[in-house]
């Protein structure tokens, strides 16, 4: 295992994928750990899989979870304890709780569609932190949605002022939100809980579908305009210290060249950004 465990994250290879055929395929590839969705856990648990048995595949090859994704709908003003919408995303939060204490992953990632004032996100995060307990929440920003960038999210997590609220920096949204170094002045380091890398197009799909390049179309780090060797350098320098650093790379194109080529490309495209900006991380 590396100093820092690279991984492989959920979207990167798909949610249909079968959860063994995940582990062989970043094990083969030369990954440390898999991220996985509550998504993912439940379509492995419907097509039988015990919790049992997904530990014994992870310990037959060797390898781990070291991603636990994804809460959303935390603000909801509008919830009660009888609509649909809040029973589901309370089982998807006790979901993703159960997933970290099970697979042993310290933290959980945390995102926010919906746009609300900074009081109630504050608040809201804080009631998410305290009911995780033990566990890490790191909050991505993601610049179409109600965390559209570094400050923002950085305001959220220092108002709440909860020791197990962090942050999680992404490439694709680090550049599509036009961040810099500079953003990174006041948020201390040891804030930052995970990093994940990829690329980004020349050209961004037009605001009101950006969403879908996320989703569709995340190039393999360093393949792109999006300087993922200068992102890696300024959290280096910032004295960044991540628990993770994961590949969420999201392309149909290399879906449409197979699970196992997918993740060779995703791991070698990974290694090689990693020597340049931020050799450390691999000793």
């Amino acid at each position: 295992m590396r100093k820092v465990p690279l991984t492989i994250s959920s979207f990167t290879l798909g949610v249909e994928i079968d959860f063994e055929e995940r582990v062989k395929a970043a094990k083969a590839a030369g990954f440390d750990g898999i991220g996985i969705r509550a998504e993912t856990y439940m379509l492995a648990v419907k097509q039988g899989y015990s919790d049992e048995r997904m530990l014994e595949i992870l310990e037959e090859n060797d390898m781990k979870v070291t991603e636990v994704e994804y809460i959303t709908m935390w603000t909801d003003q509008n919830k009660t304890a009888e609509a649909p919408s809040t029973l589901l995303q309370q089982f998807k939060e006790q979901t993703t709780y159960h997933m970290a204490r099970l697979f042993g992953v310290g933290h959980i990632n945390c995102g926010l569609m919906e746009s609300d004032s900074l009081e109630v996100q504050i608040q809201a995060f804080k009631e998410l932190c305290e009911r995780a307990k033990e566990l890490v929440i790191g909050l991505e920003f993601m610049p179409y949605s109600g965390v559209p960038d570094l400050k923002r999210a950085w305001e959220i997590v220092d108002g709440a002022g909860c020791d197990n609220g962090m942050l999680i920096l992404d490439t694709w949204h680090w550049a599509r939100a036009e961040m810099t170094a500079e953003d990174l002045k006041g948020v201390p380091a040891d804030k930052v809980v995970s990093i994940q890398i990829c690329d980004v197009l020349e050209r961004p799909y037009p605001k009101p579908i950006l969403r879908e390049e996320s989703l569709h179309d995340r190039l393999c780090p360093g393949t792109g305009w999006g300087d993922t060797v200068g992102f890696l350098k300024a959290l280096k320098e910032h004295g960044i210290k991540p628990r993770v650093v994961g590949t969420e790379v999201i392309s149909d194109n290399n879906l449409e060249l197979g699970y196992q080529k997918a993740a060779q490309m995703n791991y070698d495209t990974s290694i090689d950004v990693i020597k340049q900006a931020w050799p450390e991380l691999l000793d």
